[in-house]
């Protein structure tokens, strides 16, 4: 990552989580393409910073509830590509498929069945570019 971020202790903190989360691949390329540009870089700072550092490492929810809770917020708001990165995510914090699974059916009885499906078959399709097996 280039310098121009502003390394404050929150950053550095929200960096290391969401690397932790989404992986570094995924993180580099989301500052990386955000470095120095006026419209995308104070957005990237602000959830780095923010998100990652303020929310994401608060106590009082293990790292794998708080990634239930964003697959469900995002599934429920329709933001699918966020949803996807989220599912990656929830694998990395160690959510299981059967946890996953009980996600998105919760989910389907509170923000409707198409949700539910939908959401369900990106997972799957995430799931399956990760090599996690979903056969009982």
């Amino acid at each position: 990552m280039a310098n121009d971020y502003k390394q404050t202790p929150g950053f550095i903190k929200g960096e290391q989580r969401r690397r932790a989360v989404l992986g570094d691949a995924h993180v580099s390329r989301s500052l990386e393409k955000a470095n120095g540009d006026r419209l995308l870089q104070p957005i990237q700072q602000l959830t780095t910073e923010f998100g990652w550092g303020e929310v994401w490492t608060r106590e009082g929810l293990e790292p794998k509830t708080r990634s239930f809770m964003s697959m469900a917020f995002l599934a429920a708001n329709g933001k699918h590509e966020e949803f996807r990165t989220h599912v990656r995510g929830a694998v990395n914090n160690g959510a299981s498929v059967e946890e996953i699974r009980e996600v998105l059916i919760q989910a389907a009885l509170y923000c409707g069945f198409p949700v539910g499906l939908e959401c369900t078959r990106i997972a799957h399709e995430v799931l399956t570019e990760m090599g996690v097996d979903t056969t009982a």
